[in-house]
């Protein structure tokens, strides 16, 4: 069985959805990646769809998720998504590893359509960087505790 590594942040809506999504794509083989929140809002924001599939990774089928679905099975590693100190980041209770890696939240960008989509892309961009890195790591070896 492959470890979960689970993905969380408030909503549920764009950060831990994109993440988990360039995690699936760069990983799944050898982790199960899921994401949830704290206080889902019960849908995939349609600009991290969106910008995803820019991407090429296809998001349009996941689920906006509480964090209560995974608290009786087994999560190896919790990574934590949310951003600036203000937001109320979830935690996951017992003994997990645990990895906090903050992201600006695109949802509560502001200005023109073209602005909100060019946030969204930008967070896109440096969580790619980050979970890509995350998963060499877990490939060769040096991230075996995942």
């Amino acid at each position: 069985m492959k470890p979960t590594i689970l993905i969380l942040c408030t909503g549920n809506s764009c950060r831990s959805q994109m993440a988990e999504g360039f995690l699936r794509a760069a990983a799944g083989d050898l982790v199960n990646v899921q994401s949830a929140g704290s206080n889902p809002t019960g849908q995939v924001h349609p600009l991290a769809i969106k910008v995803m599939a820019e991407a090429s990774i296809d998001i349009s089928g996941h689920r906006s998720k509480h964090l209560n679905e995974f608290l009786g099975q087994p999560v190896h590693t919790v990574i934590t998504v949310c951003g600036h100190a203000d937001q109320a980041c979830p935690v996951f209770p017992g003994q997990v590893n645990r990895h906090h890696w903050p992201f600006d939240d695109p949802f509560q960008a502001a200005g023109s359509e073209k602005d909100i989509l060019q946030c969204f892309r930008r967070v896109r961009d440096e969580m790619r960087r980050v979970f890509e890195a995350y998963a060499a790591g877990l490939r060769d070896g040096s991230g075996m505790g995942i």
